[in-house]
């Protein structure tokens, strides 16, 4: 029993070293293969402080900047509803179809009235060329002429009655079909097949999400250092990435007498439709002052997780500092952290930097 106990305990000790030395030997691989690694090429930027605009940051919601709820002009029993909540439609598409059965009936008689009238009035056009020619030869009566005359002229305005009878028919006709006055989305359903629509009623509500428009109520004590039609970023909670420059749409004149905030509007370019109407946003305004700050070009801030870092160059091994950002002006980004005027940071090759990685700068 001990011989057992005894080779129990080599063969565990055999076993830790073998993954003792198997785990050193990675390392030890991953350390050479790591030195011998050449050098990341990049490229560099000075830090610099600047006299910038002072900026407010304040929490703003989107909304679709056009909202319609699509009527139809005319009643009628919904015959084909091709659309439903959620899909785009482009202008000019089918939204509701209304049974126009009774209407093209109606068109059919009216049509048939026309051609008869087109008849009766060449027959009418034929007899006062003739009678016209009797009277010329004073062969005719003065009163056969005017009957002629009269007659024609009737049955001319006849057919202008006609025609316009058609026109309007074809017109309700037409317009028993809904159709998109703008490209969008289909935000609500307010009829479906088989129901009655009167003249006016509501058939869908359509949404444009091309641009979106934001309201950001701003304190009275910052809304009058707003520019007008000034740059604002915007960085949409739900969607990561780079902030986007919207533009100030108006300044409302009137504000909430309790909060003494007043109503911002900004329009905002929105491709692919990523922006919903109703999310928030987070809207950075600049203001009419300036103060100082340390900048660092936009390109240079790489995002981990939830911090923001810049890597700066120390001989040649590349570091990261943690900043935190606290505004945005054109190509640069204004910063707090661990950085001075003068230093360096990597605009180039930053993005698959490690700490402590070989890197060589290049012009």
């Amino acid at each position: 029993m001990k011989e057992k106990s005894t080779a129990y305990v080599y063969v565990h000790l055999v076993a830790v070293f073998v993954l003792f030395s198997t785990g050193f030997s990675s390392m030890a691989a991953e350390k050479v293969k790591k030195q011998n690694s050449p050098p990341v090429p990049v490229r560099i930027a000075n830090v610099e402080i600047k006299s910038v605009s002072d900026q407010i940051s304040l929490v703003g919601t989107t909304e679709a900047i056009a909202k319609s709820t699509i009527a139809s002009e005319v009643s009628g029993i919904v015959e084909y509803f091709p659309v439903n909540e959620g899909n785009y439609v482009k202008k000019g598409d089918l939204l509701v179809k209304l049974k126009s059965t009774d209407l093209k009936l109606i068109l059919k008689g009216a049509v048939a009235v026309r051609k008869k009238s087109i008849v009766n009035l060449e027959k009418a056009e034929k007899e006062l060329a003739r009678v016209s020619r009797l009277k010329d030869a004073n062969s005719i009566a003065e009163r056969k002429y005017d009957e002629a005359l009269y007659n024609h002229r009737a049955l001319s305005q006849e057919l202008v009655q006609n025609n316009a009878r058609i026109e309007q028919l074809e017109y309700e006709i037409a317009q028993k079909q809904v159709l998109s006055p703008f490209s969008g989305f289909i935000a609500g359903e307010h009829t479906q097949v088989g129901e009655w629509v009167s003249a006016g009623g509501a058939v869908i509500t359509l949404i444009d999400l091309s641009q979106i428009r934001i309201t950001v109520n701003v304190p009275e004590r910052y809304v009058i250092l707003l520019p007008e039609k000034g740059r604002v970023m915007i960085n949409v909670k739900s969607i990561p990435g780079k902030p986007v420059s919207g533009k100030i749409y108006a300044i409302l004149p009137k504000g909430n007498s309790e909060s003494r905030t007043f109503p911002v509007r900004i329009n905002l370019a929105n491709p692919g439709f990523k922006i919903k109407s109703g999310m928030e946003v987070f809207a950075t305004f600049d203001l009419a002052r300036t103060k100082k700050a340390l900048l660092v070009p936009k390109d240079s801030i790489v995002t981990s997780g939830e911090d923001k870092l810049v890597f700066t160059v120390a001989g040649d091994k590349a570091v990261p500092i943690t900043v935190k950002v606290t505004g945005y002006f054109a190509g640069d980004v204004a910063v707090e952290g661990n950085l001075k005027s003068g230093d360096q940071v990597v605009i180039r090759g930053n993005e698959r930097l490690r700490p402590g990685q070989s890197v060589e700068v290049q012009n």
